[in-house]
Formats: structure tokens, C-alpha cells, sequence
């Protein structure tokens, strides 16, 4: 049956002068050239054992810091996940030479701040007691005690750190994405887990030190009050001596984007909401020739309150908070992301809105003004960040990590402010997939699946820990059925209905329907007439008493919908979809070469075991219909109806099947339209009586 389209039934300014000033608060103000970025050149100097050293000066506060950097690039843990994270906790419950209390002691006697973790250290304090404060951060990278019960004590943290974020949709997201992105048995894919680390060992944590704590592959940044003279000759003393393995960048396999985009669904019914993310691998390291017109255009998309998808899906539609994107730099394979956290029945909905905002990007439907505001933005912070001395040992260390340009910061702005609509075209057609995308879904999956269906993409169905988890098979009598249900196919599915209606031969004979309804909405009763004819015309009048509230008309070609005597034509989607049914019993022409279909398994209505089909339209729309496995009929449809130009999900049951003539009818639709449920019952239903093609004008 066609879709019925039911179409649902000053402000006080004040002004104020100041100092007879007068401001147009309706323009925004123009944004001012880009500030020159001067970047003085940081000393630069390495020790024996293979640790380089960068000195940025600044005197303005007598105050000091140091960060060491060990650079080890991606590392697989394996079954030891959690293993390099626990070693780092290590390193800061004492030394050989000092235990944990006199450790922290010593930190907290000169006021200053002392951290270690698995990939180095960091220290800063004031002038005057800046050496003692690296020399402390020195002993406990290179002597680290690792006492047993320390370990225990972490050990057992860390795993109750787990279990409290094991209900976390937004954890199980970020992990599920990662190992699928990446594979979860790669170095950059891997997480860790409870058992991972209950199977941990002392012994485990003392390799991976003697493994990655050294000198090798190091950068020791200095900032502040501190000479060049000073900041090498308190190198060589607090690490000059320091000697282990020589690390070598190891080689990180490509990750490869799905065939074709497909929706990685995570069921967690105790989720109140949908943690969303569509994405793909990319490769984006800072010595890319995209990469400044890249940071332009996901900023574009998402790079804040002002971007697309925020506009879209917050501000637009309300179906989040808010809802952002980034992409990811390394001299590895990084990410392309955008998500959310969205309410659960509008998941669907939003995965619609951020793939039409990658399409426009990709399609340079960017504005002036969306350039001309990330840029002013970059400009900006970009300047704002300079005034930290910390920021340009950042960018030397970068510049040297990556081989980098020495003028690569300074012509930062330059380069951003070069970057032109097309180039924000090129490169999110480059790197913002839509035919090979993955869409990591976590969320109530009774609630969130039979929207998902409409989509058209295939859906794999994974646990919390990235496992693929196969449909628990249906308990369905095989009395029922004389067919094997591992032998379904969508065109035994549409012959089983043709054949169950009435057969092909009496089905083809349909070329008209008439009928009568009532229907009750809005607490009021309605009653109404349905005609439609082959190939599809069609005319519902729904009235009340002896007053139309509501007609929809279309003649095959064109048409109209009127509500209490406002006439709207149809737009061209909406006649685009009203052409998908090509006759009265659509199913007569499934599987002909307009229409996709695809078997997408079992499930059920009610007590009723169903065969689940997929059908694409000649609109591109796609409905999930489900038909009885024991009568063969059509018990149950999802959809999408296009209003107003939104896609409104459309959710319809088929019951009360009786005999028409040759052909069986349902003679109870009850649809539910955006929410608002409409039961229809038929009064009277005539097949190839009372329809004319003056019906339809």
C-alpha cells in the first residue's frame, strides 16, 4: 500500500546608545591579517648515548623545564597488552636509591614537579633548583626499583579502571573503532583488558623497561631560564652516562578501508543513547602537501560550534549535543573521524546527516565565509599558542622527528591562509571517504537495528571487544516451512508472497484497487477513500464528516497534496518516491531491474518467525520488510518518507488478511509516520471496480 501523508496542523528589541556610539551587531567584524610568526631557532645538540638535546630560551620568569621524549614509535604488546602503561606507573614508586616516600619527599622539598611514564619523563621547578629537580627525574628513569607490592597495587588499579568503564559506550566506541580500524591484533589497533592484565608478570614489566627506557631515539627539551652552556653540561650530567638498547622505528603494517562502507554495530541495551562514528584510515603526516588544506577542511566540517556538522546535527535537527570531527597526523596511518553521541532513536537519522555533510565537502559546497572563519580562527590560536615557550620546543622537537622544513612553523599561517575552496574540495575528496567508510555504532541495538536496516549498508554485529558476533539462529518450527531457511533467497521470498496473495497469474490481473477506510488520529475519528492504478497512480482523501482535511493526488507523473484546502505539489523526491511503486502489488516487480533486493535473514513479529528483506528503490529509498515464514505474507515494513525534505522514519504493520476476489488483503494497516501512530482500517476493499483516470487529475 502507499504511504499515507498526513501534514500536522513578536519579539520586543531594545536599543541603547553609549557614548552615542552605534555598533551593527548583524555583521560580524572582519577578521585581521595574519600576525608574522617569528620562531627563534632552539640550540640543538646530541650526546654520545645517542639522546638529542633542544634548548629553548626564555628569561622572563626564573623557571625551568624539562621533557624527555623517548621516540619508539607504535609497539605490540600482544597478549601483554597494558604491559607498557603498567611499567610506566612503575617508574614512579622509587629508585634504587631512594624509595617512594623519600622520592616524593624530595619532589615536594623543592616545589617542584616531577612526572615519569613509559614513553620518558618531565621535570620543572624553579632556577635554583631546576638541577635537582632533573637529576630526581633522571634516578627514576634509569634505576627504577619496581617493588612487588607496588606492582600489585597497580596491577590491581588498573583492572578495576576497567571494569568501571566496561558499561562506558563512549570507552566501548573508542575501542571497537580503533581495533577495527586498525585490527585489533596491530600495534595501533590492540587495547587492553582485564584478562591482559591479570596475566601480567613483574618479570613482564622489567623487559619492556630494559626493551624501551633508554637513551636511544631520545629528545631532551629544555625551556626557560637556562643557557644552552648550562642546559648541555646538565645533560651530560644527569644523562650522560646513561647506556641501553639501541631502538630501531619499527615497520607498521597498511591498514586497509572496507570494500565498500559498512555499519560495525556494538549491542549495549543499557545505553540511553548512540555513540556514533563514521571514519576511515588515512595517511597524514605533517610532511604531507595536503596536510595544511586537510586541517582547513576538517575544520570546515567539524572542527567546532560553528562548523557543519555541529550546525547539522545539534543546532538543525537536535539530535546531540554536539558533534564534531578530526583528522589524525602521524608518519604512520592515522584517522579521519566524525561522531557523536546521539539520541537513540534519531542514530539512523544522524548517520544520514554526516554522510551529506562529507558529500558536500567533498562536493566544495564551502562557503567564503566557512574558509575565511578557520582561518581567522587558525590565525588566532596559532599566534595565542607562540606566546607559550613550551609550544616552539614542541615544534623543534616536531621538525626534527619528522624531518621537517626549519621553516615549517613559520610559514605555518601562510600556508593555511594559501588554501583555496578547490583545495578544500580536492583533499576532502582524497581523504573523507563515503564509499568505504566504517560506521562504528554502540547503543541499544533492539531500539537502534530495525532503523539501521534502512540505510542500505551491510551491518556486522561485534562485541565490546571487537568479536565478530553472529545472529543467534531462530527457533522457527519446521513444520512451517518446507524450504531450508540457509537457502532463503530474496526471490523465493517475493515468489512465496506473489503465491501466498493469490498467485502470479492472479496477481497480474490486479490493475486497480478501491477502498474504503477510517482511521483514528489526533483523538478525532476520519474517514476515507484509497484508489490507485497500475502503473501508479494513486489518490487518498481522508475526511471528516462532510469537510476533505486531506488529499494526495498523483496522476504517475505529477501531483499534489492538499490540507484543509492549502494545495502543495509534490517536490521531486517526493515524485521520485511516489514512482516507486510501478504497480497496485508492488512485489510483482521486485525482482525485476529497477529494484535491489537482498535476504537479510530471520526474525519476528510478535509470536510470527519472519524471512527479513531488503529492497532498494528506484529512489535510492530502502525498506525492510518482513514476511511470514508460515504464511508467506507481509507482516512488517520499515522506510523512510521524504517531508518537507527530511527523511522521516516510517514504520508499518500489515494485519487482518482476508479474501478479495482472487487476492488477499490486509484489511488493518497501522503505520507509525515521525512518531505519530495512525491505525487504518478497511471497510471495504474492490479490486479492478470504481477507478477511472479522472480519479487522478
Amino acid at each position: 500500500m502507499k504511504k499515507l501523508i498526513i501534514v500536522a496542523f513578536a519579539g520586543l528589541f531594545m536599543q541603547q546608545g553609549i557614548a552615542q556610539i552605534k555598533i551593527d551587531r548583524s555583521k560580524k567584524p572582519k577578521a585581521g591579517a595574519a600576525p608574522v610568526i617569528s620562531i627563534k631557532d632552539p640550540a640543538i645538540f646530541n650526546l654520545a648515548n645517542g639522546m638529542t638535546v633542544i634548548v629553548v630560551e626564555n628569561h622572563k620568569l626564573p623557571k625551568v623545564s624539562a621533557t624527555l621524549n623517548i621516540d619508539a614509535g607504535p609497539i605490540k604488546e600482544g597478549t601483554k597488552a597494558g604491559v607498557m602503561d603498567l611499567m610506566g606507573q612503575m617508574l614512579g614508586e622509587g629508585t634504587t636509591n631512594m624509595q617512594k616516600d623519600k622520592f616524593d619527599e624530595a619532589v615536594d622539598g623543592i616545589g617542584a614537579d616531577v612526572s615519569l611514564y613509559s614513553s620518558g619523563g618531565s621535570a620543572s621547578a624553579l632556577s635554583r633548583y631546576f638541577e635537582k629537580a632533573v637529576m630526581l627525574m633522571a634516578d627514576g628513569l634509569q634505576h627504577p626499583s619496581f617493588p612487588e607490592d607496588a606492582f600489585k597495587k597497580l596491577q590491581t588499579q588498573t583492572i578495576t579502571g576497567l571494569k568501571s568503564s566496561e558499561k562506558s559506550a563512549k570507552a566501548i566506541a573508542d575501542r571497537v573503532t580503533t581495533a577495527l580500524m586498525y585490527g585489533k591484533n596491530t600495534a595501533m589497533g590492540e587495547f587492553t583488558t582485564e584478562e591482559s592484565v591479570k596475566a601480567l608478570t613483574l618479570a613482564d614489566v622489567k623487559e619492556v623497561y630494559q626493551n624501551y627506557i633508554t637513551p636511544s631515539r631520545s629528545y631532551l627539551t629544555f625551556v626557560g631560564d637556562i643557557t644552552p652552556v648550562a642546559a648541555k653540561a646538565l645533560a651530560e650530567k644527569a644523562f650522560g652516562k646513561w647506556a641501553g638498547k639501541k631502538l630501531e622505528l619499527p615497520a607498521v603494517p597498511l591498514a586497509p578501508n572496507p570494500e565498500k562502507t559498512e555499519i560495525d554495530f556494538v549491542d549495549l541495551p543499557t545505553a540511553v543513547q548512540g555513540e556514533l562514528s563514521v571514519g576511515n584510515v588515512i595517511y597524514n603526516p605533517l610532511s604531507n602537501p595536503d596536510y595544511h588544506a586537510l586541517i582547513v577542511a576538517n575544520n570546515i566540517l567539524g572542527g567546532g560550534a560553528e562548523a557543519k556538522l555541529f550546525m547539522n546535527l545539534r543546532e538543525k535537527h537536535g539530535f546531540t549535543y554536539g558533534s564534531y570531527s578530526n583528522v589524525g597526523n602521524s608518519r604512520f596511518q592515522s584517522l579521519f573521524k566524525a561522531g557523536a553521541a546521539v539520541r537513540t532513536e534519531k542514530v539512523d537519522s544522524a548517520v544520514n546527516e554526516m554522510f551529506k555533510e562529507i558529500l558536500n565537502m567533498r562536493d566544495g559546497k564551502v562557503t567564503d565565509e566557512e574558509l575565511a572563519t578557520v582561518k581567522a580562527k587558525y590565525n588566532g590560536s596559532f599566534a595565542l599558542g607562540m606566546e607559550n615557550p613550551a609550544t616552539a620546543a614542541t615544534y623543534a622537537s616536531n621538525i626534527l622527528i619528522n624531518n621537517l622544513p626549519k621553516d615549517f612553523y613559520r610559514t605555518f599561517l601562510q600556508k593555511i591562509n594559501a588554501v583555496t575552496i578547490d583545495d578544500v574540495k580536492r583533499v576532502s575528496g582524497k581523504y573523507f571517504n563515503e564509499t568505504n567508510s566504517r560506521i562504528v555504532i554502540v547503543g541499544n541495538g533492539k531500539k537502534i537495528l530495525p532503523a539501521l536496516m534502512r540505510l542500505g549498508f551491510p551491518i556486522k554485529k561485534y562485541d565490546k571487544f571487537a568479536e565478530p558476533v553472529a545472529d543467534a539462529p531462530q527457533q522457527v518450527d519446521v513444520k512451517q516451512t518446507a524450504t531450508n531457511t540457509d537457502a532463503i533467497s530474496a526471490y523465493s521470498v517475493i515468489e512465496s508472497y506473489i503465491k501466498a496473495i493469490g498467485g502470479k497469474a492472479e496477481v497480474e490481473k490486479v490493475t486497480s484497487v478501491s477502498s474504503t477506510l477510517t482511521m483514528e488520529a489526533f483523538g478525532r475519528s476520519f474517514e476515507g477513500t484509497d484508489k490507485r492504478m497500475n502503473p501508479n497512480k494513486s489518490v487518498t482523501e481522508v475526511k471528516m464528516g462532510a469537510m476533505t482535511v486531506m488529499k494526495s493526488v498523483f496522476d504517475g507523473t505529477i501531483g499534489y497534496q492538499s490540507q484543509m484546502g492549502k494545495k502543495t505539489d509534490m517536490d521531486l523526491d517526493e515524485v521520485k518516491e511516489a514512482q516507486d511503486e510501478k504497480g497496485v502489488i508492488p512485489q510483482l516487480f521486485y525482482n525485476g531491474a529497477n529494484y535491489k533486493t537482498e535476504y537479510v535473514g530471520t526474525g519476528k513479529i510478535g509470536d510470527e518467525a519472519t524471512y527479513r528483506l531488503k529492497v532498494v528503490m528506484p529512489s535510492g529509498r530502502t525498506s525492510v520488510q518482513e514476511y511470514s515464514i508460515k504464511t508467506g505474507l507481509l507482516l512488517h515494513e520499515e522506510t523512510t518518507s521524504k517531508q518537507q525534505g527530511a527523511d522521516i522514519p516510517v514504520i508499518i504493520d500489515y494485519k487482518d488478511y482476508r479474501k478479495v476476489g482472487n487476492i488477499m488483503m490486509p484489511f488493518e494497516i497501522t503505520r507509525n509516520a515521525g512518531g505519530q501512530e495512525i491505525p487504518l482500517k478497511f471497510t471495504a476493499i474492490k479490486i479492478n471496480e470504481g477507478v477511472s483516470d479522472i480519479d487522478f487529475k
